[in-house]
């Protein structure tokens, strides 16, 4: 489940991912108030087999029972970790269209929650979920060459990622050419966007094992979310939580 949002004096309203039909959207009658068929079903990032009936394409969904499978009890047990949770689960509702399947980017998901559940999370790891989440949501960035002159990677040294293009520029002659001024745009290093493709291509079990140094770390974050915030129009609040409560320890 992705969102609960109640609704009147007994009823919610919740969002979920499914394999089959998307993002589903519906009313759950009486779950604030029923312990048979909504006991502990309707919380966040938890995995469910769901039963809902709906008239028309349009409009709410009708939830009639939702069963728990999973209920990542280990993302629960820490508070960094249930934020990163929250955290990409906000950005799977954000990317997602209601009713449209993405089996590949559910599968993804699940995969990513049941270890982070089993082994916590890293920042190393969020940034390879940004990433897959990004392509398989069909707004994957341009970083393996430079949009203007067409010089790959590996021959750029420091680049200049511009989110309004969603493309590497090299840094200095193309970052300053129109439409885009390289002041917008975000320095990365060879080796800070080598090692983010690099992580793309790691299964989900292997993801733990990528490694940023502060800096890189620094860059991709500052790439990433820079990105996913022009794409969105603004910062998820779930991210801004997870940085504050980050920065205080």
């Amino acid at each position: 489940m992705i969102r609960s949002l109640d609704y009147g004096e007994s009823d919610r309203i919740v969002t979920f991912f499914t394999e089959e039909f998307g993002k589903v959207k519906g009313i759950a009658k009486g779950a604030k108030r029923s312990r048979r068929r909504f006991v502990n079903a309707l919380e966040p990032f938890s995995r469910s087999e769901l039963l809902f009936s709906r008239r028309s394409s349009e409009g709410l969904a009708l939830i009639e029972q939702c069963d728990v499978t999973d209920h990542f009890a280990g993302i629960r047990s820490e508070l960094e970790t249930t934020l990163a949770a929250s955290y990409l689960v906000d950005l799977l509702d954000r990317f997602s269209v209601e009713g449209k399947r993405n089996p590949d980017l559910f599968r993804y998901a699940t995969d990513f929650l049941r270890e982070i559940d089993q082994g916590g999370i890293s920042e190393p790891m969020i940034r390879i979920f940004e990433m897959r989440l990004l392509k398989f949501a069909g707004y994957e960035p341009r970083l393996d060459r430079c949009k203007i002159c067409g010089r790959p990677l590996e021959e750029m040294g420091y680049a200049v990622f511009v989110p309004a293009e969603g493309w590497l520029r090299c840094r200095g002659e193309c970052a300053s050419r129109s439409p885009d001024k390289g002041s917008d745009g975000i320095a990365a290093s060879i080796g800070t966007v080598m090692t983010l493709l690099a992580g793309m291509q790691l299964p989900v079990e292997k993801a733990r094992r990528l490694v940023l140094t502060g800096r890189q770390a620094e860059e991709g974050r500052a790439l990433l979310t820079g990105f996913i915030r022009h794409l969105l129009g603004s910062e998820p609040p779930s991210y801004r939580v997870l940085e504050e409560v980050k920065n205080r320890f």
